[in-house]
C-alpha cells in the first residue's frame, strides 16, 4: 500500500473505533440517563437514519465536484460537532438536533472513503482495499464496542459525556490524519461505459447493470444486515428461547468470522466472477436462514438450538466476507470516469433505505410470526442468488472478472505505470 492507502485504511479503522464507542448504547443514554423515554430514544435512531437519507442525494455530487477529501473532511467536523453536543444535551430537542448531525456526519464518510479507496487503487489491488475496509470496520467497531461498555455507567451521565468526548475526538484526529492524505488520479477499468451527460441521476439510471445492482444491494442489506438486530434477534428470544448472553456470543461469532476469515476468504474469492461470488452468499444465507429456523422451530435441546443460532451469525459473517471484496469494488468499476462519488453515494443511500425498512418489516415478523418470518427471508437470500445471475448477464467480462482487463497502478510519487511494469 502506497501512503495514502494507509492513511485511508488508518481512517476507517479510527472511525469505527469512535462509533463503536457509544452506537450499542445510544438507547439506553437517551431513555434512561437522560430520562427522556423510550419514545424519543427510537425518534434519535431513526434521526439517524432520515438525516442520512436527506445527505446522501448531495454527497455524491459535491464528491463529484470537490473530490472526496473535501467532502471526507467536512463530514468529519459536523460528525464531531453531533457527538460532543449529544454528549451534553439533556432536552429532547437538543438530543435530536445533535443526532441529526452525527447521522449526517457518519453517512457522508462512508462514499467519500469509499471514493478515496477507489482513487488510491487500480481495478487489481481494489478488492484487497476494500476487503481491508471492511476487516479493519469490524475490528474498530469491535473494540470500540468493548471498552465503551467497561466505560459507561448508567447512573452517570458523566461517563457517557466522556464516551461522547472520545468519539468527537476521534473524528478529529481522522481530520489530523487526513488533511495530509494526496490523492492520486483515480485509475479506470477500461470496459467501464463512458460518459455521456453531466453526471446527474438520470445517467446513473441509464446504466441498467448499476440499477440492477442497487437493486440487488437492497434486497442484501434488507436480508441480513437490518435483521441482526431487529427480527433475527427478536426471533431468537421469542422462538428460540435464546438468553441476551447467547444473543451477544451471536453477535460476537458474527464479528470474529469476519475478522478470521476475510483474508483466507479473499483468496478464494479475487479470482473468481464477481456475480458467482454474489450469487453463492445468497446460497450460505439461504442455509444459514435454515439453521435459524432449526433453532426456533426444531425439537432439540436448548443446547442445540442456542448452538444452531450461534451459527446463523457465523454463517452471515462469511457471506459478508465474501462480499466486501466483491460489492464495493465492482459499484466503482461500474462508475463513469470521475463519477464513483456518485456512485458510491447511491449505493450508500439504497443500503441506508434497506437498514431503516428492514427492522421495521423484520422486527414485529420475527417476534409474533416465526414460521413465515424464516420462509420469507430464506425466499429473500435465494433471490440474491437470482438477482446476482441476472446482473453477470449485464456485466462486461472486465467488471465481472477485473483480473483480465489491463488496469492501471499509480506508482508511488508519480504519474500511472502499466501493471506489468
Amino acid at each position: 500500500m502506497g501512503a495514502a492507502m494507509r492513511r485511508i485504511h488508518v481512517g476507517n479503522a479510527l472511525s469505527a473505533f469512535g462509533l463503536g464507542f457509544t452506537v450499542p448504547y445510544l438507547y439506553v443514554y437517551v431513555a434512561q440517563v437522560r430520562g427522556l423515554g423510550a419514545m424519543t430514544a427510537g425518534l434519535v435512531l431513526a434521526v439517524f437514519a432520515v438525516a442520512a437519507l436527506v445527505v446522501l442525494p448531495f454527497a455524491g455530487r459535491a464528491i463529484v465536484r470537490r473530490g472526496p477529501l473535501p467532502v471526507l473532511l467536512t463530514a468529519l467536523v459536523t460528525a464531531a460537532l453531533g457527538a460532543l453536543s449529544l454528549g451534553i444535551a439533556s432536552s429532547a430537542a437538543a438530543v435530536l438536533v445533535s443526532a441529526s448531525l452525527l447521522g449526517a456526519g457518519q453517512a457522508v464518510m462512508q462514499p467519500a472513503l469509499a471514493t478515496m479507496i477507489v482513487d488510491c487503487s487500480s481495478a487489481e489491488t481494489r478488492s484487497r482495499a476494500f476487503a481491508m475496509q471492511f476487516f479493519l470496520q469490524n475490528l474498530g467497531l469491535g473494540v470500540g464496542g468493548l471498552i465503551g461498555g467497561h466505560l459507561v455507567d448508567t447512573t452517570s451521565a458523566a461517563s457517557f459525556t466522556l464516551l461522547f468526548a472520545i468519539e468527537a475526538a476521534m473524528f478529529l484526529l481522522l481530520v489530523v490524519v487526513m488533511v495530509t492524505v494526496r490523492m492520486p488520479h483515480a485509475p479506470r477499468i477500461e470496459d467501464a461505459p463512458k460518459a455521456s451527460g453531466g453526471g446527474s441521476w438520470k445517467q446513473l439510471m441509464g446504466n441498467r447493470a448499476m440499477v440492477q445492482l442497487c437493486v440487488l444491494g437492497f434486497v442484501l442489506f434488507f436480508a441480513c444486515y437490518g435483521q441482526f438486530e431487529s427480527g433475527l434477534s427478536a426471533y431468537g428470544v421469542e422462538a428460540a428461547g435464546i438468553s441476551t448472553s447467547a444473543l451477544g456470543t451471536a453477535l460476537a461469532a458474527n464479528t470474529l468470522m469476519i475478522v478470521v476469515a476475510q483474508f483466507a476468504v479473499l483468496r478464494f474469492v479475487e479470482r473468481r466472477r464477481r456475480s458467482r461470488v454474489i450469487a453463492a452468499v445468497g446460497l450460505i444465507w439461504a442455509v444459514a436462514w435454515a439453521v435459524a429456523g432449526y433453532a426456533g422451530l426444531g425439537h432439540g435441546s436448548q443446547e442445540m438450538a442456542t448452538a444452531a443460532f450461534v451459527s446463523t451469525y457465523a454463517l452471515f459473517g462469511l457471506g459478508e466476507a465474501m462480499l466486501s471484496p466483491t460489492v464495493a469494488p465492482l459499484v466503482a468499476d461500474l462508475a463513469p470516469e470521475g463519477m464513483a462519488g456518485q456512485y458510491n453515494s447511491a449505493f450508500a443511500l439504497v443500503k441506508q433505505l434497506a437498514l431503516a425498512v428492514g427492522p421495521a418489516v423484520g422486527g414485529p415478523l420475527g417476534a409474533s410470526l416465526h414460521a413465515p418470518y424464516i420462509v420469507a427471508f430464506l425466499v429473500f437470500s435465494l433471490g440474491i442468488t437470482v438477482l446476482a445471475v441476472r446482473l453477470g448477464r449485464q456485466l462486461t467480462d472486465v467488471q465481472d472478472q477485473p483480473w483480465l482487463g489491463k488496469s492501471r497502478v499509480v506508482a508511488r510519487g508519480g504519474a500511472p505505470v502499466s501493471a506489468d511494469a
